[in-house]
């Protein structure tokens, strides 16, 4: 899993953050910093933290054919 922030969209909603914190943090008061790959263990926090982002800003890509879907629940 390869992830992208485009950091110039990113407005410091920190919603990431609060569903992936292993893999998404602010730094400072709105500064996101975030691990590009994150491993798979973190795969479905990541893939709600990004449907989350109310700006699309997090882009994530599944590597080895991985199935992208996000469940609505836990």
């Amino acid at each position: 899993m390869k992830v992208v922030v485009d950091l110039s969209r990113c407005q410091g909603y920190a919603q990431c953050a609060f569903l992936a914190p292993d893999a998404f943090r602010i730094h400072g008061e709105e500064a996101l910093m975030y691990n590009p790959n994150p491993d798979d263990v973190q795969r479905k926090q990541v893939l709600r933290a990004a449907a989350a982002c109310p700006l699309q800003a997090i882009l994530v890509d599944q590597l080895e054919g991985q199935d992208a879907s996000v469940e609505a629940s836990p």
